[in-house]
């Protein structure tokens, strides 16, 4: 997949990811390569930059396999904010579509 798709649209993905369950860094990288493939070194600088403007809580839990962890958790205004790149994406995927549409069908 063409990298720049996955840059525009990894932060509304991590945004739907944390907003199902709070998750920690690594989690959060895999269950992301599950669906678009992604350089984790690209996902540590989205997440510190998304709780420093407070899309993202933070806290750090214990684990049973080693170090504790810290964990993201979707402030209410990271829900705010997501909401509204669910409804840009939206619209955007739907002019997309109909663009690809009329030139495959004309």
């Amino acid at each position: 997949m063409n990298p720049q798709f996955k840059k525009g649209v990894l932060e509304l993905c991590v945004l739907v990811l944390v907003k199902q369950k709070d998750q920690y860094g690594y989690e959060l990288a895999q269950n992301l390569t599950n669906q678009i493939a992604i350089a984790e070194g690209s996902l540590y600088p989205l997440l510190r930059r998304m709780t420093k403007d407070q899309y993202l809580r933070t806290y750090t839990a214990k684990s049973s396999e080693g170090p504790p962890r810290k964990y993201y958790q979707l402030s209410d205004l990271g829900e705010k904010y997501m909401e509204e790149l669910i409804s840009e994406w939206n619209v955007f995927q739907g002019s997309v579509n109909n663009l690809i549409k009329e030139a495959t069908e004309g």
